[in-house]
């Protein structure tokens, strides 16, 4: 006659009870380490793209068209430098989808007319390397190198230190997006120094 079994002591779905409390941290694990990966991949393209925009910048025309047209000449004479008392810092950037130019540090010649075309071909070429960058999280500043020279006939007059920056890029992680936060990258930056800073297209 066979003993009664105590369904009590029984011991067989032990392993299959133990998995399904472990598999959701084991889910949540995984899809972290998915999400840092993609967070560092992520980074690194707007890292490139940024720096794909500075070279953009420095060899295709200004976006404050006021400032590649100022004549120097007028008050230094023909030939000489431009110091950081002609001309301090300008930033550019379209927020709100509208492009405008703002002096940073004084003093600051007139800006505009803003050159929508320049600011266009440089996030589209950002975008092209990082599809997470929008115009709208573009910053373009212009700091005084103190390279240029007054009147010069070809090109703009000042040889300022081109930095692009890429504010604000959202970064959607596949953990968090469930509780509705979204992430953003810390900003990101890129500089050189004006090169011809004339024409369309960039190498």
């Amino acid at each position: 006659m066979r003993k009664p079994v105590n369904i009590l002591r029984r011991d067989d779905g032990a392993t299959a009870a133990e998995f399904a409390m472990v598999l959701p941290l084991l889910i949540l694990f995984l899809f972290g380490i998915i999400d840092v990966g993609r967070y560092m991949w992520t980074l690194n393209q707007v890292e490139k793209a940024t720096q794909m925009g500075a070279r953009m910048a420095v060899v295709t025309n200004m976006v404050p068209g006021g400032l590649a047209a100022k004549n120097y000449g007028v008050i230094l004479g023909q030939g000489a430098s431009i110091p950081t008392s002609q001309f301090g810092a300008a930033s550019c950037s379209a927020p709100a989808g509208t492009l405008t130019c703002t002096c940073v540090t004084s003093p600051c010649p007139t800006l505009t007319p803003v050159d929508n075309t320049a600011f266009t071909a440089i996030t589209t070429r950002m975008n092209q390397i990082a599809e997470s960058v929008s115009p709208q999280d573009v910053t373009i500043r212009y700091d005084n190198s103190g390279l240029g020279y007054a009147g010069d006939p070809t090109g703009p007059d000042v040889a300022p230190i081109v930095t692009v920056s890429a504010v604000g890029v959202g970064f959607q992680s596949l953990i968090l997006q469930f509780l509705g936060i979204n992430l953003q990258l810390p900003t990101v930056s890129a500089s050189l120094t004006l090169e011809d800073g004339q024409g369309s297209f960039s190498n």
